[in-house]
């Protein structure tokens, strides 16, 4: 913990989490509050998976960074694969097979998703309306009657890519899930247990509301709406079809509390970590660190990793191999699994904090608490650690060391009382490839919610701990 405490000397004998706004001095708290502008703008203009990288790759090009090419002696180099995961590393001055440090995280996000085939006019309004599936641990209620955006990415049938975004923009329009009016709600939600009330397959998205003049066109309404995007992006209902078009919070990223302390914002889980991970690996690039350093953004974590771009795919591994080939090291996969056991990682992923409304779901002892720093969660997992990584003592022990010699603020927590629920990470699937793994990652309160919230204070001591981490020895 921070040795520079404002509060007063307590026994060395005893364990206690330090609050950041009341133990920091205020030229950390200034730089917690400078931080989280950048992070404000990146949770904005990267509301997918897709938009994550892009906005990533930008970043990284004007830090010269070069694409894994298979030259050797490059020594700050990024991946992509399918445009929804990727890695990026500096090389450290021992060989990578010695071990590499990784900050790892998702940057999908809980979201609802348009059908493959979702356009179709509705008989009772005649009005065009979009199908949906959501994606993801979400709450339903949370989902209609709030404004919404379209972002996503569409190949057209003659190979051509487009890219959507509709509901960002002040002029643009937004779209719409209507809710039930209380006033004829009692029977159809009123008398349902709460994941009940909204019925998913009547979540559906009004698209458009207007015809043509004087069209007696079957199915005059959807036609309008398809002669709208075919105006503006040159698709056709068939190229719905093989889309990704997502459904995101129409709503900015923004300060939150009088004292303007928290951020509020879609997507933190996990972008937060992704941002982080990031910020701290280029504030690395001054110094060569001694072992290798990388971060991670992985794909699909909100529905179990799977997929090629999810953290069970072999793309991480297939980085590492590259980055053993760009030093001059045997890629095989013997030295690559020995690469991998010799390596430390920290599972960015965030965790629960307490919550005013609801502090009987946790254990306040053991619960992550805002203001209090980054979050560290040996398991994760539910009931009986099920599912978990369970970090040893060894690996946590030392993480705790790297913290308390950088002045870190943090604290250990779990996310929830026993038995009370649970939720898992990738730390589990990375560390079956034999790395010493652990779950480090900020607080939110209102977790897969449109709006979620953080504390700046937790923001920037989560940097602060992973520009610690990977630059130790």
């Amino acid at each position: 913990m921070p040795t520079k405490s404002k509060s007063p000397a307590k026994s060395p004998l005893l364990y206690e989490r330090k609050n950041f706004w009341k133990d920091a001095d205020k030229k950390l708290q200034d730089a917690a509050m400078k931080f989280a502008e950048g992070y404000k703008d990146f949770l904005n203009k990267a509301k997918t998976e897709r938009e994550a990288v892009a906005y990533t790759v930008e970043v990284l090009k004007k830090k010269q960074f070069k694409p894994m090419d298979g030259k050797k002696g490059q020594k700050r180099v990024y991946q992509v694969f399918r445009n929804k995961t990727m890695a990026f590393a500096i090389i450290g001055k021992e060989p990578v097979s010695k071990g590499f440090k990784m900050v790892a995280s998702h940057i999908d996000a809980p979201r609802v998703d348009l059908k493959q085939n979702p356009l179709y006019e509705d008989g009772n309004t005649s009005m065009a309306v979009m199908k949906t599936h959501y994606y993801g641990g979400i709450k339903k209620y949370q989902w209609v009657s709030t404004p919404l955006a379209l972002h996503g990415f569409i190949v057209k049938s003659d190979g051509k890519t487009v890219d959507v975004c509709i509901g960002e923009d002040p002029k643009d329009p937004i779209f719409i899930i209507p809710d039930l009016l209380p006033h004829l709600a009692r029977k159809e939600q009123y008398t349902k247990l709460l994941p009940d009330a909204i019925d998913a397959s009547r979540m559906n998205l009004l698209f458009s509301g207007r015809v043509e003049i004087g069209s007696e066109e079957k199915e005059a309404y959807k036609l309008y709406a398809l002669k709208l995007l075919h105006e503006k992006y040159g698709i056709t209902e068939h190229d719905f079809i093989s889309a990704e078009l997502e459904l995101v919070p129409a709503a900015f990223a923004r300060d939150c509390g009088l004292d303007k302390s928290m951020v509020v914002g879609y997507g933190q889980d996990d972008r937060i970590c992704a941002y982080t991970g990031l910020q701290a690996l280029l504030e690395a690039m001054d110094e060569q660190p001694k072992k290798t350093i990388v971060v991670y953004f992985s794909d699909k974590e909100e529905v179990g990793s799977n997929g090629n771009t999810g953290a069970h795919s072999i793309f991480i591994q297939d980085f590492i191999g590259n980055l053993l080939k760009n030093n001059g090291e045997d890629c095989s996969s013997d030295n690559l699994r020995k690469t991998f056991m010799n390596s430390k990682i920290l599972s960015g992923d965030v965790t629960a904090a307490m919550d005013p409304n609801y502090p009987g779901v946790h254990e306040k002892q053991n619960a992550a608490i805002m203001n209090y720093g980054v979050g560290i969660s040996k398991f994760t997992g539910s009931g009986g650690k099920s599912g978990c990584n369970d970090a040893n003592a060894e690996f946590t022990a030392e993480v705790l060391r790297t913290f308390n010699k950088a002045g870190v603020f943090w604290q250990m927590c779990e996310l929830g009382k026993v038995d009370e629920g649970g939720g898992g990470t990738i730390a589990g699937i990375l560390a079956q490839l034999g790395s010493e793994v652990i779950d480090c990652g900020t607080a939110l309160m209102g977790m897969h919610s449109l709006y979620e919230l953080c504390s700046k204070a937790d923001l920037y001591e989560t940097f602060r701990g992973y520009k610690a981490f990977l630059l130790a020895d």
